[in-house]
């Protein structure tokens, strides 16, 4: 198997609680944890597929620690590298740019040339706009903790299949 990066915000308790369940859906000796806070560009280099994670803040917005990463991002190459995104984000209170985080990051990393994978199924969800969407599918995993908690485990376990056989 490739070596896999998980790069996600561990001071951020959901987040952090997805990827904890993404990290043992994989095995922890499968899948290496990177924080956020602390990555820097040779950090993504190192990995032949990357797992990145972040909650969508305010009015679509990427968390802090992702916007001081991305200036970084942009200036890598990350041809032949696959990505699949997770995130984050409350339909009910935020329709209009409902897990936008998840686009963004999609945006910074397909610019860069990488292979976005994990796209999951827009069904069952309430919203107005989302940067995150393809089509009709996400460009990753979407998480509502708010609203469709008792789901969560259940998508997280299928999309980490998923990945298994996108990421061999």
């Amino acid at each position: 198997m490739k070596k896999i990066g998980l790069f996600y915000a561990t001071k951020a308790e959901r987040t952090s609680w997805v990827a904890e369940k993404i990290q043992k859906e994989f095995g922890k000796e499968k899948i290496e944890t990177v924080p956020i806070e602390q990555a820097w560009q040779n950090d993504f280099a190192a990995y032949d597929c990357f797992i990145v994670g972040a909650s969508t803040w305010f009015d679509g917005e990427l968390p802090t620690y992702w916007d001081e990463l991305l200036p970084e991002l942009r200036t890598m190459k990350l041809k032949g590298k696959k990505v699949a995104i997770f995130g984050l984000g409350d339909q009910i209170r935020y329709p209009e740019n409902f897990a936008d985080g998840i686009g963004l990051l999609a945006e910074v990393f397909e610019e860069d040339e990488a292979t976005l994978v994990g796209f999951t199924s827009s069904e069952g969800y309430t919203f107005e706009r989302s940067k995150a969407l393809r089509g009709e599918q996400w460009c990753g995993l979407v998480v509502d903790l708010d609203n469709q908690s008792e789901q969560a485990e259940k998508k997280i376990k299928a999309w980490c299949q998923q990945l298994k056989k996108e990421f061999a």
